[in-house]
């Protein structure tokens, strides 16, 4: 059984991604290392390169700035990473995401479970995701909770939408749980770095047009708009992050938090009730998978 990792990155370095500790993070465990590096201008290639390991394969690839409709740049590039993978199962991280040493038991023991079920395609984690600073999480249920971040190779399966999640015959796929997680820093970096990364994502999803009214000159706080069910970490990361969260924003997204809840007002109070589970009742999440209990 071999296992294929694969990632997308672009100008990984000004954008404050921890693209390098992404794919050191399930090296160990992959037989390959797929990285399509879009056109960078930041020494994005470089520091791919200087991970120095064998398994790794970089497939040099351009954007198409064009392309701004929902995020397909995302998918486009993801299936160029797919279709470069020869092991029987791929193993797709985003450059932002990171797994925890401590489960690659976890996530051997589902791949193994899963071989002997042929109707399973996928394996899903539960998620992390981190907010503002690398000791805030968000836990409202506008987060998604689980992804497929495992799938089995050479079955037409292929990235969906903004390449969060996959299909296959444009159906979902049959996943089981692997109980492993993924630790989620998109919106983890220093403020600064977070709103040149924003400002950089619209540009996959926006006109100029769009961005010019709502992407400039922005107080960086009001770049934090989710801050009403953030919950404290508890918990160790990654060995791998072990450098990359020195660089914390403890104390800003703290004084965002504190603005936010001063300043907000009924409506807002009401949304931010109905994303945090009321009751303990979960209901109304999007689900990109169909769930198989073994």
């Amino acid at each position: 059984m071999q296992i294929s990792g694969a990632t997308i990155i672009r100008n990984g370095v000004k954008l404050g991604y921890p693209f390098a500790e992404s794919i050191k993070s399930i090296l160990p465990i992959c037989s390959e290392f797929i990285v399509c590096v879009g056109n960078s201008d930041d020494g994005t290639r470089e520091k791919v390169e200087a991970i120095n390991d064998k398994k790794i394969k970089i497939i040099d690839t351009t954007w198409d700035e064009k392309k701004r409709l929902g995020g397909e740049i995302l998918s486009e590039q993801t299936n160029i990473a797919l279709s470069k993978c020869f092991g029987d199962w791929i193993f797709y991280i985003q450059s932002d995401e990171v797994v925890n040493e401590k489960d690659y038991d976890k996530i051997v023991s589902a791949i193994e479970k899963a071989e002997t079920k042929n109707f399973v395609d996928g394996i899903i984690f539960n998620y992390l995701h981190f907010y503002g600073s690398y000791s805030t999480i968000q836990t409202g249920r506008n987060w998604y909770k689980q992804e497929v971040r495992l799938v089995r190779n050479f079955r037409g399966i292929v990235s969906h939408g903004d390449a969060q999640g996959f299909r296959k015959e444009r159906r979902k796929l049959c996943v089981i749980e692997s109980g492993a997680r993924i630790y989620h820093y998109c919106w983890a970096r220093p403020p600064e770095v977070m709103a040149k990364k924003i400002k950089d994502f619209h540009k996959l999803w926006h006109e100029d047009k769009w961005l010019n009214n709502n992407c400039l000159d922005k107080d960086v706080c009001d770049y934090f708009s989710d801050l009403g069910n953030l919950k404290n970490f508890i918990g160790e990361h990654p060995y791998v992050m072990k450098e990359f969260i020195k660089n914390d924003s403890s104390a800003f997204i703290e004084q965002c938090r504190k603005r936010y809840l001063s300043e907000r007002n009924f409506i807002k109070a009401i949304k931010d009730f109905m994303r945090s589970y009321p009751f303990g009742i979960e209901f109304g999440r999007h689900k990109n998978f169909r769930l198989i209990k073994l």
